[in-house]
């Protein structure tokens, strides 16, 4: 069985002779020289003028460094001056490059979030997603970080009881949901199953390497 991959901490590494749940080509990280698959990670490329740019969609040109998806080891690539040597030239890495980078995913969710509702793939408000799960297994449910324990609860165990194992991100505010969705807070929204889903999630998962998910507190010590 693939590694869930709502559980940052259990997925795998290449060299482990397992299934990673995850697509992609394998990079080394310049760090801890671990291999992952690219979901694992965020590419570096070196700007013109010598700095460590993050290039968290992959698409920058140019050669580039792989550093694994946490606050932790970007941190550590700035300290240990890991860009100079990946590029082999002198390469500056701003302090704060792990808060950067933290921004830079925020706002690809948010992207992401903003192309699925212009799709017609969200569903908003606590009763529209009750409804929904009681007809349809969700791609991924939104809970606001800051939303209403009670409210969350409901909501989890509604898709609990239908489905085996539902899937959550609780890592963005009520405000940064309502940044994504055109509305000046939201609580309770759901992603529908398909692409931009998927898309969705390899975004969200790396950005829980930069700020906490409490998702995996709220939930795991709960009996229905």
């Amino acid at each position: 069985m693939p590694t869930p991959r709502n559980d940052r901490a259990k997925r795998l590494k290449a060299s482990d002779n397992q299934e990673t749940g995850t697509d992609g080509p394998f990079r080394q990280c310049a760090v801890t020289r671990e291999s992952w698959t690219q979901d694992c990670l965020i590419r570096f490329v070196r700007s013109p003028d010598g700095i460590a740019v993050p290039d968290v969609a992959g698409k920058l040109p140019g050669r580039g460094a792989w550093v694994k998806a946490d606050r932790e080891t970007v941190d550590a690539a700035v300290k240990q001056g890991v860009f100079a040597r990946a590029f082999k030239q002198k390469t500056i890495a701003e302090a704060g490059l792990s808060e950067l980078v933290e921004r830079q995913l925020l706002q690809r969710c948010i992207n992401y979030l903003g192309i699925s509702r212009k799709a017609g793939e969200v569903v908003i408000g606590f009763d529209q997603v009750r409804a929904y799960l009681r007809s349809e297994a969700p791609g991924i449910l939104l809970e606001a970080s800051d939303g209403s324990e009670d409210g969350r609860n409901k909501v989890h165990f509604l898709a609990k009881a239908i489905y085996e194992t539902p899937q959550t991100a609780g890592a963005l505010t009520s405000a940064e949901l309502g940044m994504a969705f055109g509305r000046p807070h939201v609580i309770h929204a759901l992603l529908q199953q398909g692409a931009l889903c998927e898309a969705f999630k390899d975004a969200y998962w790396r950005l829980t390497g930069f700020r906490p998910a409490p998702e995996r507190d709220w939930f795991s010590g709960l009996k229905r």
